[in-house]
């Protein structure tokens, strides 16, 4: 089974990066930090005469390497209780991948695949994060994706979810079932 994971936080080495390191240790795991990328945001076209229109960013080379894994690992902040914008931009073109004859099968491909979220936030993360977990139950109901697990862990300042023992014994089980 190959694993891809894909960093949607945009600060390096921060607790999510940190949880998520301790989730995927001694596996085998391709590493994708959208903040390493330039994706530009969608243009919803999908009503229009012409339909969705090819944008020159980096956004497809990111679809054609997690199409190649089997296990999707979402890893993001909680920023004002719900996902990164950076991972929620990169999510949005989805519903243009859908559309686009370069990939006929992208949500039968990603319907074949198992999906883990791991999410760490300051304020109560643990009750206000659960908004997040279900919009991600949604996103993958829809694109037919099954959700394995999450891990919500609570940290604020840099190094803190190191602190959140219940955390990482989770990140520790999380890949290992």
């Amino acid at each position: 089974m190959s694993i891809a994971v894909i960093y949607g936080g945009t600060r390096k080495n921060g607790n999510t990066e940190i949880l998520t390191d301790q989730a995927v240790q001694g596996l085998s795991v391709e590493k994708i930090y959208l903040r390493n990328y330039d994706i530009h945001p969608i243009e919803d076209l999908r009503h229009t005469q012409g339909g969705f229109q090819e944008v020159e960013d980096d956004y497809n080379s990111i679809i054609d390497r997690i199409i190649q894994n089997d296990i999707l690992v979402f890893v993001t902040p909680i920023y004002w209780f719900g996902m990164s914008g950076t991972l929620k931009n990169f999510i949005d073109r989805w519903s243009q991948t859908m559309r686009d004859s370069s990939y006929p099968d992208f949500k039968k491909s990603m319907a074949a695949k198992k999906t883990y979220v791991i999410a760490v936030g300051g304020d109560n993360p643990y009750f206000k994060g659960l908004p997040l977990i279900q919009q991600f139950q949604y996103i993958f109901d829809f694109i037919g994706t099954s959700f394995e697990d999450y891990i919500i862990g609570k940290a604020n300042r840099p190094g803190d979810i190191l602190q959140d023992k219940q955390a990482l014994f989770s990140a520790h089980r999380l890949l290992r079932k």
